[in-house]
């Protein structure tokens, strides 16, 4: 069968109207269709991919059909699938492809390389990890798995105790700023939406990696179509002895899925993982005691419905555990922590399509709840090594109305929120958002939103010597505009974003003096937030043939500025934010099988640490310096096997995500990879 590739077709078509068919991108197959980047308002760059078939005979006819069937491209940014044109909130999109040309080990990993990302290793490969958004915290973003909540309510640092594997993802959505009307409240300053595959595209995958520090990584997946159901079981393993002392790690995942087409294009998802992890904690939360040590293992399930076309009923039912065995000295019983963290959920979406735009209607029932030694209030009765206990039920409505009038995209709605934890008192936060596209090639859009967030169970409860929490600490509120331009030809696509945040009552660990032995919960009058995200993706070849049609070169950019009235005290954690981010990422084809991708970083971090000298050494106040690093990724493809090998920071550099915490120089790691198809 003769297929004809993108250099022998490069007919531009216009999508006028979307049937809304899982099928419907491929009615045409006979050029190549590209749906990648999007003018929309809504992603700062999807890279394209090509899709070729059979000629047919009747060109024409065929054209007219795309003409007829294709407008909008869908996407999965929100609680309902929409068209990509009706979304105004920034959303960097990570595809599969993306994974497989980095250097990395785990989605923590994947992250470093977004601009708009701050990422605060404690550990090699996103055993432990910080991930916040546009200068929030790690407790102030929503982790979410197709759609399913998975953020921690203990602490945000186990937000990414999830058990996915990367050859499990099919792409990343991440949403840019507050975004409480597609994912809840806990979306204070944005969302991370990790997408799997449904599809089995292939029987059976196998990677097999060893490397420095002797690291070992093994990942096995199966997939298989039985009638109306498609089945998924990934299984993953990760270790190393780590590259300073306290640094090792064990990681093991599992992840089954099954997906079932039911009639009327009804679906049906259900989904179980297992995720569990022993990692040295160096210095991870005190300087003061280098030799933590950790355990946790998290457990989730899911169901997940879609039913309807024109009105649309999604529900969702979920439960998720977390244990965690928390030493602040490895095998001893002082400053030991035990918990155990339960969330149950319940989600019913209702989407009408009329001829006066699209309404959603959403509400959402939460009960979390925690067993602890350390969290919570004393229990009358203790339950094995807990002593004690705290919950509490979240409760959101929300409706949003999206119209469409030619050229423009309006939307707008309102969140309700409860918390049981505030004893009757109900908020309400609205949000606003407007998409002008004067042609194809340039769309302005601009957004305005109130947001909420309740605060950990570690901030409330925790007790330490280098911790205390607080009881009564009132929610986090914010309010949020956004402005931003987007422009994009068959070459390059580009984007420039502003925002501004006004915060109240954050919540930040802070000191009042660098003396004082411990640091304190605590709700800030006020903190704002401006800045700026920018880049560019050159769609290199197009022009540059022998670099492969592939070739991309993206340039991203994100500064930002805070500004908070908290005098002389020490913050921990909102004061350090990451004020510059420059990424480059470049892949290309070597020669045949052979490709590359070039990954370069330049950081600076604002705010201070405290910088440990030793026991009976006084701490000293230290700023971030700047730092940059550079990774390298070689794949080789013979048939179905890929040989892979990973240089991550090539020139070695030495530099600290957060204050003593060092994190790796030059890692090699090498790799071999199976499909069978």
């Amino acid at each position: 069968m003769k297929q004809k590739h993108f250099r022998e077709q490069q007919t531009a078509f216009r999508f006028k109207r979307f049937a809304r068919k899982a099928y419907s991108a491929f009615n045409s197959m006979h050029k190549v269709v590209n749906i990648g980047v999007v003018t929309g308002c809504a992603i700062a760059f999807l890279p394209s991919s090509t899709i070729t078939a059979q000629k047919t005979a009747n060109v024409e006819e065929q054209q007219k059909v795309m003409e007829e069937e294709l407008e909008e491209v869908m996407v999965t940014a929100s609680r309902v699938e929409m068209p990509i044109n009706q979304t105004s909130k920034l959303v960097t999109v990570i595809t599969k492809q993306q994974i497989q040309q980095s250097p990395v080990q785990s989605i923590q990993d994947l992250l470093v390389y977004a601009a708009n990302i701050d990422v605060i290793q404690r550990g090699g490969h996103g055993v432990q990890a910080d991930i916040s958004i546009r200068g929030g915290s790690f407790d102030q973003n929503a982790v979410l798995l197709n759609g399913v909540n998975l953020s921690n309510p203990h602490t945000g640092h186990y937000s990414f105790d999830i058990p996915i594997n990367l050859s499990d993802i099919e792409r990343i959505e991440i949403i840019h700023g507050p975004s409480g009307l597609i994912y809840g409240s806990s979306a204070f300053t944005g969302g991370i939406n990790i997408i799997t595959k449904k599809e089995a595209d292939y029987k059976a995958y196998a990677n097999v990696e060893s490397g420095m520090h002797k690291l070992k990584g093994i990942e096995v997946r199966g997939a298989a179509n039985t009638g109306i159901s498609t089945h998924s079981l990934s299984v993953g393993h990760n270790s190393s002895e780590g590259y300073v002392a306290n640094s090792d790690y064990d990681i093991y995942n599992l992840l089954w899925q099954t997906h079932f087409r039911l009639k009327h294009e009804a679906k049906l998802s259900l989904q179980l993982g297992y995720n569990d992890k022993k990692y040295g904690a160096n210095t991870f939360y005190s300087a003061a005691y280098p030799n933590q040590y950790e355990q946790t293992s998290s457990y989730i399930s899911s169901v997940k419905g879609e039913f309807g076309s024109k009105f649309k009923v999604i529900p969702i039912l979920y439960w998720n555990r977390h244990h965690d065995q928390f030493d602040l000295i490895k095998g001893e019983d002082f400053g030991r922590n035990f918990h155990r963290n339960d969330t149950y959920g319940a989600n019913l979406i209702l989407s009408y399509r009329s001829k006066l735009g699209t309404t959603n209607f959403s509400g959402e029932l939460r009960k979390e709840d925690i067993m602890s030694s350390n969290l919570g209030q004393q229990m009358v009765k203790p339950h094995r090594k807990y002593t004690k206990y705290d919950d509490r039920l979240n409760t959101s409505l929300s409706l949003e109305h999206t119209l469409n009038i030619e050229k423009l995209v309006v939307s707008a709605g309102v969140m309700m929120n409860h918390n049981t934890l505030l004893k009757g008192e109900y908020g309400f936060y609205p949000s606003v958002s407007a998409t002008y596209r004067p042609s194809s090639e340039l769309s302005f859009s601009s957004s305005w939103s109130k947001s909420t967030r309740m605060p950990t169970f570690t901030d409330l409860y925790y007790q330490a010597p280098t911790h205390v929490g607080k009881n009564g600490l009132k929610p986090e509120k914010s309010e949020s505009l956004e402005l931003g331009i987007k422009y994009k030809k068959s070459f390059v696509s580009t984007y420039l974003t502003g925002f501004l945040m006004w915060g109240e009552d954050i919540i930040d660990w802070v000191k009042q003096k660098p003396e004082d032995t411990a640091y304190s919960a605590w709700n800030m009058s006020k903190i704002d937030t401006k800045g700026i995200e920018t880049g560019a993706t050159f769609r290199l070849g197009e022009i540059l043939p022998f670099l492969g049609d592939e070739a991309l070169l993206s340039l991203d950019y994100a500064r930002m500025f805070q500004d908070a009235n908290t005098g002389d005290m020490i913050s921990m954690y909102s004061l350090n934010y990451l004020r510059d981010k420059f990424t480059t990422k470049f892949n290309h084809k070597i020669y045949k099988g052979l490709s590359a991708g070039w990954y370069f970083r330049l950081q600076k971090r604002m705010g201070v640490y405290e910088k440990y000298h030793g026991k009976d050494i006084k701490p000293t106040i230290e700023h971030y310096p700047a730092f940059s690093t550079l990774d390298l990724k070689l794949n080789y493809e013979y048939k179905d096997i890929v040989f892979k090998l990973s240089l991550n920071n090539i020139y070695d550099t030495y530099y600290y995500d957060r204050g003593n915490i060092p994190q790796s120089g030059f890692w090699l790691m090498g790799g071999i990879s199976y499909t069978i198809k």
